[in-house]
């Protein structure tokens, strides 16, 4: 049996969802909650670039396609710097096991050139994150503000390579806000959670 006989046949949804399914329970059952979902969310992501809709932008805003589900690759980037802490410096093999999952998903141009795009904005997400010393509201925005941006070039750029009128700057731009906007929501809401921890602080220390 050839590779693309046997990615083809791994690629039906029956057997697919299955084996993505169970390798999240795996995780789950590990006790790492964000780690489960930061595995899944990747596969998650890939399968949308070819199910999920798009909208065209207008040429004067850059043109290409709107992505709804950009929101969500955001989204990836904060759940990794929570994964990160479950796990560590382990969040790198979370993410090739992500990625792995992501070849059952979608094409396989679009997990490669995902997958390098990850590699290259995870490790400054990562730098960030391991060398900053901020609150985790704040390094939440620094590492995606780095990251995001990072993030949709390349992997933009990289899948322009093969598939044809997909690199557009309108595209870039708006992935990159949607991811931002999908950052700065979850740092509003860690923020309220780090005041609320430090008030109950103060309240022990000076009853």
């Amino acid at each position: 049996m050839s590779f693309d006989t046997a990615l083809a046949f791994l690629q039906q949804p029956h057997i697919a969802i299955p084996i993505v399914a169970a390798t999240v329970l795996v995780i789950v059952l590990m006790k790492r909650p964000y780690t489960a979902l930061y595995v899944a969310l990747m596969p998650l992501i890939n399968w949308s670039f070819a199910a999920v809709p798009t909208a065209p932008i207008p040429e004067w805003l850059g043109g290409g396609m709107f992505q709804p589900l950009a929101i969500v690759t955001g989204l990836v980037l904060v759940v990794r710097d929570f994964a990160q802490r479950e796990i560590k410096h382990w969040i790198l093999g979370a993410m090739f096991v992500g990625l792995a999952l992501s070849t059952l998903t979608a094409w396989p141009v679009i997990v490669l050139a995902s997958g390098l795009a990850f590699l290259i904005s995870e490790t400054v997400d990562w730098a960030v994150y391991t060398f900053s010393k901020r609150p985790l509201s704040q390094r939440i925005l620094i590492s995606s503000a780095f990251s995001a941006p990072l993030d949709q070039v390349v992997f933009i750029w990289l899948a322009s390579q093969v598939v044809d009128g997909i690199f557009a700057w309108g595209t870039i731009f708006a992935g990159i806000i949607s991811k931002l906007v999908g950052a700065y929501a979850v740092s509003l809401f860690v923020a309220a959670q780090e005041r609320r921890a430090l008030k109950r602080d103060e309240s022990r220390v000076n009853p």
